[in-house]
């Protein structure tokens, strides 16, 4: 089995392979303090959540936006699954092109992204990840990265707002009922939700305006919120909440150099 790590600023997100077939994950808190044993103790208790050994697992990838978790999770890895992790970054040497100003800058996982989507959907999309950033990753049917967008993330921005007012009460991101609001809290999550809904379907309408080849691309939604703003935005034609995971499995298999990634 393989085991892929997903490290986003906020949220790091675990899938277990089996082959093909995402057998079990997890969406952990991203917490930069933690050690190699502690990292170690907590993939251990994963593993026996759903009553696999860790023997069974014989490959880890890591595709990480947060370098100083990345050395303790790959350590983790080693001592306590006997895995040498495989790292998937902007220097790994996968079939894809990065055809923007500064390559080595690309967050992991939207060269993941990009792996994933041209392989999975073989035509030009857009990516959405939903994380702590709303990225869009501009991807050609062949693979080719040509760049995108970065806006802030549903949950930073309700954060932001919350932290920097006085009398706004810190919210759950749940769909509100309705757009006018009540109740404080309704307005908060009308205002955040509604707002980032709109935000990206008019990002995606600009993208499309100016996507520089002839077939209009397929948006394809992931990361943690994208299935709390499927319901809102107009935009999405596939939501595939675990699409980052698909692509480090894929990563994963071209780089060990197996056939079918």
């Amino acid at each position: 089995m393989l085991i892929v790590f997903d490290v986003g600023n906020s949220e790091t997100t675990v899938g277990l392979y089996d082959r093909e077939h995402l057998a079990a994950h997890w969406r952990l808190t991203t917490e930069a303090g933690r050690t190699a044993d502690e990292y170690g103790l907590l993939l251990l208790g994963l593993l026996q959540s759903v009553g696999i050994a860790p023997s069974a697992v014989s490959g880890a990838a890591i595709g990480s936006v947060v370098p100083p978790i990345t050395g303790p999770l790959g350590e983790a890895c080693r001592r306590y699954l006997d895995a040498v992790p495989v790292l998937v970054d902007a220097r790994a040497p996968l079939p894809i092109t990065v055809a923007v100003d500064e390559p080595l800058t690309v967050g992991a996982d939207r060269l993941i992204n990009t792996l994933a989507a041209s392989r999975l959907y073989a035509r030009d999309t857009i990516c959405v990840d939903l994380g702590t950033a709303t990225t869009f990753d501009c991807i050609t049917a062949d693979g080719v990265f040509l760049g995108g967008v970065i806006m802030p993330g549903v949950r930073t921005s309700a954060e932001t707002l919350t932290r920097r007012t006085s009398k706004l009460p810190a919210t759950e991101i749940v769909p509100p009922l309705r757009v006018i609001g009540t109740r404080t809290e309704e307005c908060i999550r009308a205002g955040v939700l509604f707002g980032a809904a709109d935000g990206i379907d008019g990002i995606v309408r600009r993208i499309k305006a100016e996507w520089p080849r002839d077939e209009e691309p397929l948006v394809v939604a992931t990361g943690g919120l994208a299935e709390v703003l499927h319901p809102f935005c107009t935009t999405f034609d596939i939501v595939a909440p675990y699409l980052t995971l698909d692509g480090l499995r894929m990563a994963f298999a071209l780089l060990r150099g197996e056939r079918r990634p």
